[in-house]
């Protein structure tokens, strides 16, 4: 099978240039794999493709990143067959969406950097996901409903995020969002964003509308991610191969090492190390690129 590597440059001013792609060509050479021909330029000095012979491992794609992290270039591998995916697992906190939902919800309690720690540990594979999550949201007990308005009013998207969604859509991906979060937020972004199905956990709440302080049981958590990675899969008659992935945190890991593209999204150091595929520099757009996307087929928002 014969492969492609994608670079995305995500600053201007450090454009992309063919001494960049020569920079890679060495580190490729030193791991045995080869050009199969010469780079084709997608976007003047922004995106560039390289056909190569073989799979890159997650050693090798580090070196490359190393190589093209003052420039701000990002670099993919994905294999020519198959490139665009036929279904999308989003995440919602921290990759569709600026920051986590909880941390912001929190900050109407005052407890806003009492609880980003927790999550910050736990989205690095630091702590129990659901420890850390009952936690959390037993600290906002009796914390009145508006504030889960307020802070879905607040919610500020990743650039990307939008144009992503709707050209996968438009060129027949079937595209859910799957959060660890909370479905009060999940169905709003899957709203405004048009993701076609969205998942999350849901808060329990007092007869008066105010936070009861607990999640209803099951949690969904990193092994749900995969559930319904192959559940949509499956549903198209499809394996986890024709479908991408994206996140950032701990408890996406699996999903995104199991789908065909799993894009670590500003991911935690943790998730960032295990993958081929980061988007270190750039937004969402990237994500298309990576699956061979011109700007001539991308619907920029």
């Amino acid at each position: 099978m014969s492969f492609v590597l994608t670079f995305v440059a995500s600053n201007f001013e450090f454009a992309l240039t063919q001494r960049h792609i020569n920079d890679a060509i060495r580190i490729l050479q030193d791991f045995s794999v080869m050009p199969t021909c010469q780079p084709v330029w997608v976007h003047p000095k922004r995106v560039a493709e390289l056909g190569v012979d073989k799979q890159c491992s997650v050693v090798l794609m580090k070196q490359i990143r190393e190589v093209l992290e003052e420039p701000e270039i990002d670099v993919f591998i994905t294999p020519i067959e198959g490139r665009r995916k036929k279904v999308l697992i989003a995440d919602m906190d921290s990759t569709i969406v600026v920051g986590e939902t909880l941390d912001d919800l929190a900050d109407h309690a005052g407890i806003k950097d009492q609880i980003a720690e927790i999550t910050a540990r736990a989205m690095n594979g630091e702590l129990d996901f659901h420890a850390a999550i009952e936690e959390r949201v037993g600290l906002l007990r009796d914390l009145p409903g508006d504030a889960l308005q307020k802070t879905v009013n607040a919610v500020k998207y990743n650039e990307g995020a939008a144009t992503m969604v709707k050209t996968m859509k438009e060129y027949g991906t079937h595209c859910v969002l799957v959060s660890g979060g909370f479905t009060s937020f999940t169905r709003v972004v899957a709203d405004q964003l048009e993701f076609m199905n969205h998942h999350g956990n849901e808060l329990i709440m007092n007869p008066d509308g105010s936070l009861a302080g607990k999640v209803k049981h099951p949690i969904l958590d990193k092994n749900s991610k995969v559930e319904f990675l192959k559940h949509y899969a499956d549903m198209y008659d499809l394996k986890p191969e024709h479908c991408m992935t994206i996140g950032d945190g701990a408890n996406d890991l699996p999903m995104l090492k199991m789908a065909g593209l799993g894009i670590g999204y500003k991911a935690k150091p943790s998730v960032a190390e295990e993958l081929e595929n980061n988007i270190v520099h750039g937004d969402l757009t990237a994500a298309l690129y990576a699956q061979g996307y011109t700007d001539s087929d991308i619907l920029f928002t």
